[in-house]
């Protein structure tokens, strides 16, 4: 009897050895797979750096000619508007077409990619093509109407913008489970709508805060203050610009990708033997040949499209004549 109630005893210690060990086993199951996760929304967070830095550079300008009191409201406004765009709308879309339809995610991105090549083409068009003489002047607003349509188109800019970010994401982690893909979305859709807003909040307050500073008695802060408002217009140029140059290298690197994946390999074959060939200069020159390569190709591919568009509406007022 003694007998039998000590290898009862043992048995139920062995099965507590071995539970505790499954405990441990699922601990560290689950840490892995919280550090893949976390690894896998870092990446999807990096692979959108060229629509985040050019929602970053965009959305400044929605806020110019409003009163400095209205400028933080205005942001908090676009940046709940984006919230909403990727919780409601992007995120349960993306999900829905990882779980029933996931062989659409690669034209899906190529799809995204084109635009983005589309955007920055157009936007060098913009930038060197003469202004257009027979433009018509919107109606006058006030300040609320106009505030209220500032906002509403913003927001649908950061829809179009927050579906290519949340289509890069989803084309990152597209082979992880359902779940761990629901929460690298998630990630990326808080962080980087809080990221984006974030510096968008500080770039249109750095012109302000450094007049609070020029008016400082200390001679070294208010030439800090002076600097930061006379700097401010040259690194809005020049994020404008990065922005840019980002949209072509993002658009083009996704193209190039949807292509191979799709059987079509000459414009992967070039790129990677171009960053073969400066292999030797070190990672900046690898980088840079990729980010260089990938750019041509997205600014090809959007200039062709933006031709195509731009010649369309002539086309069709030459038939109706």
């Amino acid at each position: 009897m003694a007998s039998g109630l000590f290898a009862l005893l043992d048995d139920v210690a062995a099965i507590a050895k071995v539970a505790a060990a499954g405990v441990d086993d699922l601990g560290t199951m689950a840490a892995a797979s919280m550090d893949d996760t976390a690894a896998a929304a870092m990446k999807a967070s990096a692979k959108a750096a060229g629509v985040v830095i050019d929602d970053a550079a965009v959305t400044p300008r929605y806020v110019v000619g409003f009163a400095a009191e209205r400028e933080i409201p205005i942001v908090a406004k676009i940046a709940r508007g984006s919230i909403r765009n990727k919780l409601l709308i992007l995120l349960p879309g993306a999900l829905a077409l990882s779980y029933f339809l996931p062989v659409a995610i690669t034209p899906l991105l190529m799809a995204g990619g084109a635009f983005l090549c589309y955007e920055g083409a157009e936007k060098l068009w913009e930038k060197f093509s003469p202004p257009d003489a027979g433009a018509v002047a919107g109606p006058i607003l006030s300040a609320g109407e106009r505030e209220k349509t500032m906002v509403a188109g913003a927001i649908r800019t950061d829809l179009i913008l927050s579906g290519e970010i949340m289509a890069i994401a989803l084309g990152t982690v597209e082979d992880q489970p359902i779940g761990e893909q629901a929460i690298a979305l998630l990630v990326v859709a808080l962080g980087i709508t809080a990221l984006v807003y974030g510096v968008v909040a500080l770039i249109v307050k750095a012109d302000d805060f450094g007049v609070y500073l020029a008016r400082k008695k200390n001679g070294a802060v208010a030439a800090f203050g002076r600097g930061l408002v006379a700097g401010m217009p040259g690194f809005l140029w020049l994020l404008a610009w990065v922005g840019l140059a980002a949209m072509l290298w993002v658009g083009g690197h996704i193209l190039i990708d949807g292509l191979y994946k799709l059987g079509f390999a000459p414009p992967h074959d070039v790129l990677h033997a171009g960053m073969h060939a400066v292999e030797g200069a070190g990672g900046f020159a690898v980088w840079l040949a990729e980010a260089g390569g990938a750019g041509v190709f997205g600014l090809a591919v959007g200039a062709v499209i933006v031709a195509v568009l731009h010649r369309l509406p002539k086309r069709s007022a030459e038939a109706a004549h």
